[in-house]
C-alpha cells in the first residue's frame, strides 16, 4: 500500500490539518444560530410579526435537516470533497439571492430553502472525513468539528450586528440598506470560503489505520443491528425521536429569539443583547462534550433526563422573566443553548447504541428529521406567544409541559430494542 500523506505530512501529523478545516467550514455553515440578530430587522424590513419574522429560520433548520438525509446517500457516489465544494456554493448563493428579497416569502426560499439545503448536503462531509481520518480518536475529531457549527454565532452574530446595525434606532429604510447588505457580504465570503475550505478534502485510502494502532476487537456481531425499517417498528425509536424533538424545540426556540427577549423582554441594550447571543453560542459548543461524556459515562436514557430536566427548570425560571432580570435571562438562555448542543450528542450516541453501527448513517438520518421538526414547533410556539400574548416569555409555558413528557418518555423508552426486534411495538 502506497504512504498516506495529509497536507503534506505524515498522515498521524498532517490529520490534524483536517480538524482545523472542518472547524473553519462549521463556523461558516453554522451562521444560522445567529438568526435571533437578524429577525428584529427582518420583522421591521418586510413589515411582517414574530410569527413570519420565524419562517426563514423554521424553513432553513427543516431544509437543512431533510437534506442531509440525501446528503449521505450522494457523498458515498462522489465523495466529499465534491459534494463540500457544490454545497459550499449553493450556500453562498442562497444568501446572496436573500439580498435581492423583496418579501419575506421570497427570504424563506433564499435564505430558508437554499441556504438550508447547501448546509445540508455539506454538513457530514467533514464529519465523515474526521472519523475515517481518526479511527482512533473519533468522538474527538467530530466533536472538536461540531464545535465550530455550535460556536459559530460567536463570530458571525458579532459581524451580522456590526453590519446591520440597531434595529431599534435605524428607521426602516436604513435597515431595507444595511439588512440586504449583510446577506450578500455573509454570500459571498462563505461561497469563497466554503470552496476554499473543500479544496482539500479526501478520504484515506481503504483499510489505514495510524501507525501502531489497532482496532479493538468487536464487542459482538452485527445480528443485533438495526436497519430504517426495523427501528421504526420499536418504541425505542419513537422515544428516542419525541425527545430530541422536544430538545430541538426548547433549544431551537431560545436560539431564534435569543436576541428579541434580551432587548425587548429583559430590556437591555440591543448591542449588549447581540454580544450575548455570542457567548450563549461558547454554551451550545460546550454542551457537545459535556453532553457526549455524560452519555458515555451513564447512559443515552440518564443523559436526557438530566438535559429535558434543566429544560423543564429553565423554562419555568422564564416565566418570572421581567424587565431587568437580566442575571435570570443570561443563565437561562446559556442552558437552552447547552441543551441544544447535548441533543447534538447525545442523539447520534443513542442511535449508534440502541440501533448498531451497521446502517447507523442511514438510521441517523431518519433520526435527525427531529431536529427539522424542533425547529418548525418552536419557531410557531414563540412566534403566536408574541402575536397572541404580546411577550415571548409564554413561549416556556410549553416548553416548560413538553420538556416534563420528554422526561416520562425518556424513563419508559429508552432502552436497547430487546432481540433487536420490536420492543412491544406492532
Amino acid at each position: 500500500m502506497r504512504e498516506e500523506h495529509a497536507f503534506g505530512l505524515r498522515p498521524e501529523t498532517g490529520r490534524w490539518g483536517f480538524i482545523l478545516v472542518g472547524i473553519a467550514m462549521n463556523l461558516c455553515l453554522g451562521a444560522v444560530y445567529a438568526y435571533s440578530i437578524f429577525k428584529p430587522a427582518v420583522e421591521k424590513v418586510y413589515g411582517v410579526n414574530a410569527f413570519r419574522g420565524n419562517l426563514p429560520f423554521m424553513t432553513f433548520l427543516f431544509s437543512f435537516a431533510v437534506t442531509m438525509f440525501f446528503g449521505g446517500r450522494i457523498m458515498e457516489r462522489i465523495g466529499p470533497r465534491w459534494l463540500a465544494l457544490g454545497g459550499g456554493l449553493i450556500v453562498g448563493l442562497g444568501w446572496i439571492l436573500s439580498s435581492f428579497a423583496t418579501s419575506i416569502w421570497m427570504l424563506v426560499l433564499t435564505y430558508g430553502a437554499i441556504a438550508g439545503a447547501g448546509v445540508g448536503l455539506v454538513y457530514g462531509c467533514p464529519v465523515a472525513m474526521g472519523a475515517r481520518w481518526f479511527p482512533d480518536h473519533k468522538g474527538l475529531a467530530v466533536g472538536l468539528m461540531l464545535a465550530g457549527f455550535g460556536g459559530s454565532a460567536l463570530v458571525t452574530g458579532r459581524i451580522a450586528n456590526l453590519l446591520i446595525g440597531d434595529h431599534k434606532t435605524l428607521s426602516v429604510e436604513q435597515l431595507a440598506v444595511s439588512l440586504p447588505h449583510t446577506f450578500l457580504c455573509f454570500g459571498v465570503a462563505f461561497a469563497a470560503l466554503l470552496a476554499l475550505l473543500a479544496l482539500p478534502f479526501r478520504l484515506p485510502a481503504p483499510g489505514w489505520r495510524p501507525r501502531g494502532w489497532e482496532p479493538p476487537a468487536a464487542a459482538g456481531t452485527a445480528d443485533g443491528d438495526l436497519d430504517g425499517a426495523a427501528m421504526l417498528k420499536t418504541r425505542t425509536f419513537w422515544g428516542l425521536f419525541l425527545c430530541y424533538t422536544i430538545g430541538c424545540l426548547a433549544g431551537l426556540m431560545a436560539i431564534g429569539i435569543s436576541k428579541p427577549v434580551g432587548s425587548d423582554v429583559i430590556k437591555i441594550a440591543s448591542g449588549t443583547a447581540s454580544s450575548l447571543v455570542g457567548v450563549f453560542a461558547l454554551f451550545n459548543a460546550a454542551g457537545r462534550p459535556l453532553f457526549g461524556w455524560l452519555t458515555d459515562r451513564l447512559s443515552p436514557k440518564i443523559a436526557a433526563v438530566i438535559n429535558l430536566s434543566i429544560i423543564l427548570a429553565l423554562s419555568l425560571a422564564m416565566l418570572f422573566a421581567r424587565e431587568s432580570t437580566t442575571a435570570l435571562y443570561v443563565a437561562a438562555f446559556a442552558g437552552f443553548w447547552l441543551c441544544l448542543g447535548g441533543w447534538l450528542a447525545i442523539a447520534p450516541a443513542a442511535t449508534a447504541a440502541f440501533f448498531g453501527m451497521t446502517h447507523y448513517s442511514r438510521n441517523y438520518g431518519t433520526v435527525f428529521f427531529a431536529y427539522g421538526l424542533g425547529a418548525i414547533f418552536g419557531g410557531i410556539i414563540s412566534g403566536h406567544a408574541q402575536d397572541w400574548f404580546g411577550s415571548y416569555t409564554y413561549a416556556f409555558v410549553p416548553t416548560a409541559a413538553l420538556a416534563a413528557v420528554g422526561i416520562a418518555l425518556a424513563l419508559m423508552f429508552l432502552d436497547r430494542p430487546t432481540a433487536g426486534i420490536s420492543n412491544g411495538a406492532s
